[in-house]
């Protein structure tokens, strides 16, 4: 079985993330949404909103799971017993930035990172954005999944 961990704050959980979620299904058999505890982050929602805005979103899907980590990526896939990493790209900075990361996770172990384009109509969100959305009174439902309520 091909199971693969998909990391993230999700702060919140966007479209294009669930676009890369849900095409990473052709790809794997099963993924981990693994949400990522930072103590240093400063978060719009908390572990426990974040966490139930992507279960409501995925509570019929069985292969899908969602569960909570610390520490780094490549150990929690061990632990999970996943062989890759799923991320996906949104430009040209995302690449660089996504591949010093995944170079320095082939040197920690033998997870191999995969990832996938962003659909041309989520490329433009980022959690930032919607989070400056929020901030600022917009529209933000245009750019989350209708789990994603405040």
């Amino acid at each position: 079985m091909k199971k693969a961990v998909f990391p993230g704050s999700f702060d919140p959980l966007t479209l294009g993330h669930q676009d890369i979620i849900d095409r990473g299904l052709r790809v794997f058999d099963h993924i981990i949404i693994a949400v990522g505890i930072n103590a240093d982050k400063k978060y719009m929602f908390d572990l426990d909103q974040r966490v139930s805005f992507i279960e409501e979103l995925y509570k019929n899907k069985k292969n899908i799971s969602v569960k909570t980590y610390d520490g780094l990526t490549v150990d929690f896939c061990k632990k999970e017993n996943a062989q890759f990493i799923l991320r996906g790209l949104r430009n040209p900075n995302d690449f660089e930035f996504e591949k010093a990361i995944a170079q320095a996770n082939a040197q920690l172990s033998d997870i191999e990172t995969t990832f996938l384009l962003t659909n041309p109509s989520t490329s433009f969100i980022s959690s930032s954005i919607v989070r400056d959305v929020i901030r600022n009174h917009g529209d933000y439902k245009k750019f989350v999944p209708h789990t994603v309520v405040l």
